[in-house]
């Protein structure tokens, strides 16, 4: 049975956490989350991990209210805000109505302090406890400070030069985002519930915020792709892959904060990949010890089961000492075939599972041959009114460059202009003849969310393709999802597909745009792996700072317009 409650703010100690206990749920045709189970304290931010499909999307939704468990409890504050992967704004909804919209309970507060402090004046029976109430609510809400910290989160997350009534419908997708946070941040609720909060962020946003996230005096749960991020900002990391839960026999439980369902562990991320390399070698020995004493038992137990003890009574013995001998070996006989069965059933009933096959990206195909000496693609003080400013650039046949800059610098766009999407509006951009370009775009759009990834691909790549090179076989999609309805998967899971398209069918040079930007972890690590070994060229545009600060390539780094 579900349910979920709000704590009342009487409770103090109580009203400060977040407490999700127990929470199964169904997502149409298969299990999302089973029996989580987690708290996340003041000042102590959680981050919250898993392969795509995991269910943190959904989960972050039960524990905001949006979504009902199957099974469970959750116990939230009585102001907890989530912020999603995709804003719900209005096309026609403006930045700054955007802002006030998030500033009105402030905006009520302020006042009711104001009438509040009116009556205790006229002396109103029980105007002090309405007062009090009043001030209390006010302070949470940081009234006093709300004209400052409107300006600071606006500049913080980027937003600053972005007039106040310019609509949502005219903002970049990165703009809508970071307008949603800056919102949420503004709001000001106790408890925080971030999916993927440094998606369209640049380094200054990110640390803005991870600074915000760390004097956060409430609970903050927050899902996130970003490694340095994580590393920097949680204090303990719950991971919903469900690999380590077969495991819950063989290791402990970690102390207070998640339960079956879940593996936690205290620390960062770094810290979290230690424990669970660990973990897994760990269930791996122990799996394949115990399938060496089933098969000895099992042998056992058969073999003793047909044979008999082969010492030979004496010749000379009478009937009666053959029939005592033949006695005493039926005995021990049946003596090892039940003690080798004991064991063998009660190592078959405790015994842990297989340890999964992880899904392991499969790599980058080798890049065909170009047949051309010089460069590939070729810039020449190439821009985009009011979105790149002059840039020039050359990418050869062994080319690897990372593309940088702050938002609005026209990262997207240079990879836009380069796969032959956009056209300039000034300057030059050329390729060689019979160049092909791969474009990974920051944003997925599939026409038909009710076809599957495997009808999407054959689609695309058309029958001859997809057949020399499956989707199965390139380590992105799992096999449970291949048949479902694209719409149905995660927004991570309909990456991880535009990435199979691009490369299923191997361009010579590839346009990568935030490439890192919602895969899980794993798959990141495997996919810049995978660059580092592959032989063509490629430009990735890219806020990962995980992945820049271990970069050995070219950089081109951008300016925003008009800077």
């Amino acid at each position: 049975m579900a349910r979920t409650s709000v704590l009342p703010t009487s409770l103090h100690a109580a009203a400060d956490q977040l407490r999700i206990e127990g929470v199964s749920r169904l997502h149409a045709d298969r299990r999302v989350l089973t029996d989580v189970s987690l708290v996340a304290g003041p000042a102590a931010p959680v981050g919250l991990i898993g392969e795509n499909g995991s269910g943190k999307s959904t989960l972050l939704r039960i524990a905001a209210g949006r979504l009902e468990p199957d099974v469970g409890v959750v116990v939230r504050p009585p102001a907890t805000g989530l912020l999603e992967q995709e804003p719900s704004f209005r096309p026609d909804d403006t930045v700054d109505s955007v802002i006030d919209a998030a500033l009105a309970e402030a905006v009520t507060a302020e006042r009711e302090v104001e009438q509040a402090s009116a009556a205790v004046a006229a002396e109103v029976p029980g105007a002090g406890n309405r007062l009090a109430a009043a001030l209390a609510e006010a302070d949470r809400l940081e009234v006093w400070t709300v004209s400052s910290r409107r300006g600071e989160v606006l500049a913080g997350l980027g937003l600053a030069a972005i007039p106040g009534q310019r609509t949502v419908g005219a903002l970049s997708g990165g703009q809508r985002s970071r307008l949603a946070l800056a919102a949420l941040l503004l709001a000001h609720p106790t408890a925080l519930l971030l999916d993927e909060p440094t998606n369209h962020l640049d380094d200054d946003a990110i640390d803005f915020l991870a600074g915000t996230l760390g004097g956060w005096s409430g609970p903050v749960l927050f899902a996130s792709h970003d490694r340095a991020f994580l590393d920097s900002v949680a204090t303990r990391i719950v991971d919903l892959d469900p690999a380590p839960m077969a495991y819950a026999a063989v290791v402990a439980a970690d102390d207070g904060g998640a339960g079956y369902g879940v593996r936690s562990t205290r620390g960062n991320y770094s810290d979290h990949l230690q424990q669970r390399r660990a973990e897994r070698e760990r269930w791996e020995q122990r799996f394949a010890a115990e399938q060496e004493e089933l098969s000895a038992l099992r042998h056992e137990a058969a073999v003793t089961a047909r044979t008999t003890n082969r010492k030979s009574t004496p010749r000379t013995e009478g009937k009666g000492a053959k029939k005592f001998y033949a006695d005493r070996d039926a005995k021990v006989t049946a003596r090892r075939v039940r003690n080798a069965t004991v064991r063998l059933e009660g190592l078959e009933r405790e015994q842990v599972r297989k340890p999964p096959a992880l899904l392991a990206f499969a790599g980058l195909p080798p890049a065909p041959g170009t047949g051309v000496d010089g460069p590939l693609l070729v810039a020449s003080a190439m821009s985009v009114a009011g979105r790149l400013a002059p840039t020039d650039l050359a990418v050869a046949a062994a080319t690897r460059l990372l593309v940088t800059g702050g938002n609005g610098s026209g990262k997207s766009t240079l990879l836009g202009v380069l796969a032959g999407e956009l056209a300039p509006t000034g300057g030059s951009a050329s390729r060689a003849p019979g160049i092909r370009t791969g474009l990974l775009q920051q944003d997925v759009v599939f026409p038909d969310p009710q076809r599957s990834p495997l009808g999407i691909y054959e689609a695309v790549l058309g029958e001859e393709r997809a057949t020399s090179i499956p989707l199965r076989s390139l380590g992105l999609i799992a096999p449970r999802d291949l048949d479902r309805p694209v719409g149905a998967l995660s927004v991570g899971q309909q990456r991880r597909l535009a990435l199979a398209l691009v490369i299923a069918d191997p361009p010579h040079v590839l346009l990568l745009d935030e490439p890192t930007n919602h895969l899980s972890l794993a798959l990141a690590e495997d996919l810049e792996t995978a660059l580092d070994r592959h032989a063509g060229a490629f430009v990735i545009a890219s806020h990962d700072r995980w992945l820049r600060r271990r970069w050995r390539g070219e950089v081109l780094s951008l300016v925003a317009t008009g800077h």
